[in-house]
């Protein structure tokens, strides 16, 4: 991801701490290692009616994807680890409400490479419930706990 100027910076943050959300799905998936695959993503969100404001921060981004949700609302998803990564590092420090989401946030995405056993993993899905908690998340279905008790039985 490119660098970001301080004037595109704050406006991303602002944006975030307005109107986006920093959360990461355990998903059940066989095909990983442990059964789950984690799932990172940035979005920002606008009435269908503001989509060109989502389609800016897109163009100044560079990266990721829009979609019109059946509710009449727009999302821009950001999922990649590097720009995820880059984008909350650039703007962390003009976050507000959301500084420790980010926070969290890249902890989390630093530890999913180096994760190698089961203990790793359940670590990393406890992280991920504190990022939730804070998220005030309400239909979260896996947690930790969910994931624990399917390791136990691998």
């Amino acid at each position: 991801m490119k660098h970001l100027s301080k004037t595109q910076c704050a406006y991303i943050a602002g944006f975030l701490d307005g109107d986006g959300s920093l959360y990461i799905r355990i998903k059940p998936n066989k095909d990983y290692r442990f059964n789950y695959q984690i799932a990172p993503n940035i979005v920002f969100y606008q009435s269908q009616k503001g989509w060109l404001f989502l389609q800016k921060i897109k163009e100044i981004i560079s990266a990721g994807y829009m979609r019109k949700r059946n509710d009449g609302i727009a999302e821009y998803i950001i999922g990649d680890v590097a720009t995820m990564s880059s984008l909350l590092e650039q703007i962390s420090s003009f976050l507000i409400f959301k500084k420790k989401q980010a926070q969290l946030f890249l902890r989390i995405l630093q530890k999913k490479t180096r994760v190698k056993t089961k203990e790793d993993f359940i670590a990393l899905a406890i992280m991920i419930d504190k990022l939730e908690e804070l998220n005030y998340s309400k239909k979260r279905r896996i947690t930790s706990q969910v994931v624990i008790n399917t390791l136990k039985k691998l």
